[in-house]
């Protein structure tokens, strides 16, 4: 008796229609009950494995449209261009010019990072730095690792666009420079310029920007505002030493 043949463009064909299946789903529709058997066909069609949800779910390499960063997802599903979640944890952080915290990943990668991240530190693939109680993951190669640190801790100490390991200088000498050109503004120019650093930064920017102007945190989210609303008027808001002393802090 001659053995059954499943034809792998079943396979295909389904992927191609669904985009994304599970292995159950991709046994019903190839008509057999072995887990061994699908692999074997999907092995001949260059499939991809999804790294969330335990990676239960499978693609064609063919289907992904993959992102700047190597991702791509369906129905909530990631699949990455660097395979398994490991994999990708340790391409993101190699990749990054000022290494990556745990919830910056998570949040890029859409999954928990905390057990790959555990494991690529004891395999020595990646290295660990602590920074205000906060580890940073950076690479294992020793100048990458010391020029990640370096350009982190000056983004902390100086959190605008321009960070003082690009120009190579001091965060001192460009947080100096910073607050001197801020100084030639007026008051919506600040208000905007905050509201504009604030939005680059994210979650947590009104705060930083605000400890670093010496503003307060509303005008930077006035500022923020203001430049969504494109709500932004022409030419000086008002004359020099005129109107009301602009709302800040008092500098200690």
């Amino acid at each position: 008796m001659r053995p059954t043949s499943f034809d792998p463009s079943v396979l295909r064909q389904h992927l191609r229609h669904h985009k994304i299946a599970d292995l159950p789903e991709l046994k019903r529709i190839l008509g057999t009950d072995t887990d061994l058997t699908v692999f074997r066909k999907l092995k001949q069609l260059d499939y991809l494995t999804s790294y969330t949800h335990r990676g239960r779910f499978y693609t064609l390499a063919a289907i992904a449209r993959f992102d700047d960063h190597g991702l791509w997802s369906h129905e909530a599903v990631w699949f990455s261009r660097h395979g398994t979640l490991l994999a990708t944890v340790e391409a993101f952080v190699n990749a990054s010019p000022n290494g990556c915290y745990a919830p910056e990943l998570a949040d890029a990668l859409h999954a928990e990072v905390q057990e790959p991240l555990r494991h690529l530190i004891q395999a020595q693939r990646l290295s660990r730095t602590e920074i205000d109680g906060q580890f940073l993951y950076t690479a294992i190669e020793s100048t990458t690792r010391r020029k990640q640190t370096l350009e982190r801790r000056s983004a902390r100490a100086v959190p605008v666009a321009v960070h003082a390991a690009a120009l190579k200088v001091s965060p001192d000498e460009l947080q100096a420079a910073i607050l001197l050109f801020y100084s030639l503004l007026d008051e919506q120019q600040r208000r905007l310029f905050a509201g504009l650093e604030s939005m680059r930064l994210g979650h947590g920017g009104d705060t930083l920007l605000g400890d670093f102007l010496g503003l307060d945190v509303h005008t930077v989210a006035r500022g923020r505002q203001q430049l969504l609303d494109r709500n932004v008027a022409g030419g000086r808001t008002r004359r020099t030493g005129g109107g009301r002393t602009a709302t800040e802090k008092s500098r200690t």
